[in-house]
């Protein structure tokens, strides 16, 4: 009877150790690059990772000439209110904050910058390769290795005018695991960018998400004072 106890009491134990392992992580929530949970301004970004890149020869011509074409106004993206896309998106540069929205079937990524928005699919989908219009964004799948979500992106523009350049060809993997540490939740983040055409070896970055206290995601629009700057000239045509 002694054993028939122990053997049922085994078997329940390896069960919920199984059924524990196979509760699917929910990464929903605000995120922030600062340590302590609080929002604030913050030049996070991908650092100096332009100066020391493996880039190749091709690469390193690409972005000398746009640097020459843009270094002398002062002239970004981010002026013009261009999203930043993929990967620099993930950097959060600026310290804005970035809220994830779990779903079975799909992770919505919603950054404050720009309000750019991606959509991770999570169940198992696939997009024709006909059906793709490359983006700064990109496509993105995950799928789950244990406790951490793999993110693949393709479909994408080439694009020299961020620090994580890429060619349209680039593969960027994504890795985000969940950790609690001094009682906040919070993500560990790695970056992969597989691009033979840009780089000598697949660089890696790496950053850690910590859940935003007491805060909520603003609306960004850039694009509204050009607008009214417009507007404002029209005014002062039809004096």
């Amino acid at each position: 009877m002694f054993r028939q106890i122990s053997q049922t009491l085994a078997v329940l134990l390896v069960t919920a150790s199984a059924s524990a392992q196979s509760v699917t992580p929910d990464l929903s929530g605000i995120w922030t690059m600062q340590a302590d949970g609080r929002a604030g301004i913050a030049l996070n970004g991908p650092g100096d990772f332009e100066k020391t890149a493996p880039f190749t020869d091709l690469a390193r011509r690409k972005l000398a000439e746009y640097h020459a074409l843009v270094d002398p106004t002062g002239d970004s993206p981010g002026a013009h209110c261009v999203a930043h896309g993929m990967p620099l998106a993930v950097f959060l540069g600026g310290g804005y904050p970035v809220e994830f929205i779990q779903r079975p079937e799909q992770l919505t990524i919603v950054y404050e910058t720009h309000n750019e928005v991606r959509r991770v699919f999570l169940d198992g989908r696939r997009i024709d390769a006909q059906d793709i219009l490359p983006s700064r964004g990109g496509v993105s799948w995950g799928r789950w290795d244990k406790g951490t979500l793999v993110v693949e992106t393709t479909g994408l523009t080439e694009s020299i005018d961020q620090p994580t350049a890429h060619s349209e060809d680039a593969r960027i993997i994504e890795r985000y695991t969940p950790v609690v540490r001094d009682g906040l939740r919070r993500l560990q983040v790695e970056v992969i960018i597989h691009d033979p055409a840009f780089y000598t070896s697949p660089p890696t970055l790496r950053r850690e998400y910590t859940e935003l206290r007491e805060g909520r995601m603003l609306d960004y629009d850039c694009t509204e004072p050009d607008w009214q700057a417009h507007l404002d000239g029209l005014r002062q045509q039809a004096r």
